[in-house]
Parts: structure tokens; sequence; C-alpha cells
């Protein structure tokens, strides 16, 4: 059985709400196990069989459009990789140290020339984004708020999807889940 970490778009957001014991349960409908959510932004961990994580993201997204009646994205990860977007470090030394906001954005990727220069062309005085691999990485020197940038800006810029979560979300799983 492989552990995932699914991040989801578009749960609790947008007037988009659903409780997170109504969410373990649409996941293990789905015959996934072990099934645990994750604060109340579409964070479930589960176990599968399954081994091909495009088809399982696929299979999540169907079945969370037709029980819920408009588009979630989902997007795995496992442990191994969400070890790897915490260990990277895509801005200089203190960059992050400064930030009053440092979020990820989970994407399909992997990102190439294109839309490496979109996210770079999104950069301002506060704010600092780098594309790499599936993952979007932003440092902002003011309130994410207050900023610029924003989710729907960063997805103008990539031409698809992605869910953002603050590092400290990447951080507090990868504690929870040490193996």
């Amino acid at each position: 059985m492989t552990r995932y970490f699914c991040f989801l778009r578009a749960i609790n957001v947008g007037g988009h709400i659903v409780k997170m014991p109504r969410l373990k349960e649409l996941f293990e409908e789905m015959g996934f196990t072990n099934v645990e959510t994750f604060i109340a932004s579409g964070n479930v961990i589960f176990e599968t069989s399954k081994r091909d994580p495009r088809k399982v993201e696929q299979l999540i997204s169907k079945n969370l459009h037709d029980t819920l009646g408009y588009e979630v994205q989902s997007f795995i990860r496992t442990r191994e990789e969400l070890a790897a977007v915490d260990a990277f470090k895509p801005f200089a030394v203190g960059k992050v140290e400064n930030a009053v906001a440092y979020h990820v954005g989970f994407g399909i990727g992997p990102y190439g020339d294109h839309e490496k220069k979109g996210i770079a062309g999104l950069q301002t005085a506060t704010d600092d984004l780098c594309a790499e691999g599936h993952e979007i990485y932003w440092a902002c020197t003011t309130r994410s708020s207050d900023s610029r940038v924003s989710g729907a800006a960063i997805e103008k810029a990539l031409g698809g999807r992605t869910t953002l979560r603050n590092i400290n979300t990447v951080r507090r799983l990868l504690a929870k889940y040490p193996k």
C-alpha cells in the first residue's frame, strides 16, 4: 500500500463547503483506506494499492465532481515528494526567513521554460516566485492578501490549475507522518 497526500483545489473556498467527515467518507467510498483529513482546507491522507498517482488524481477529481457538482482538482504527492518540497531552497538566504508568507503551489507539472518564465514574470518587490518540478514556490514579504500575486494570477501564468498551501502545512504533515 502506498500512502498519498492529496491537496484539493476548491474545497472550503468560494462557497464550496465540505465538512471534513464528509470528505473522509467520500474518499473511503472510492476504496481508499486509512483515510484522514488534515485541517479544513482540502488535505486528505490515504492509502491505496494503486501505483499511478496521475490516475489516482483523475479518479478523485472525477468522483468529487460527480458527487459535489463542481470541479475539484486533486494533486497527489508521496511523503518523499513532500520532503523534497520542504528541502528545496528556491530563494536566496534570508528571503524565506523574512517572508510574512511562504506558500507552495501544488500543480500538474513538470514545468518547462514557458511556465517558469510566466511565474518569474509575476515577481514584484515583495513577491519572489519560482516554478520547479511540479510546484510553485512563493515567498511574500507582505501579507498575501496585500500582494498583487494571487492564486488566479499564478494559474494564468501557468496555463493550468494549482492549489496553494503554506509551507507550515507541509511541515506539519511531514511531522505527523514521519514514515
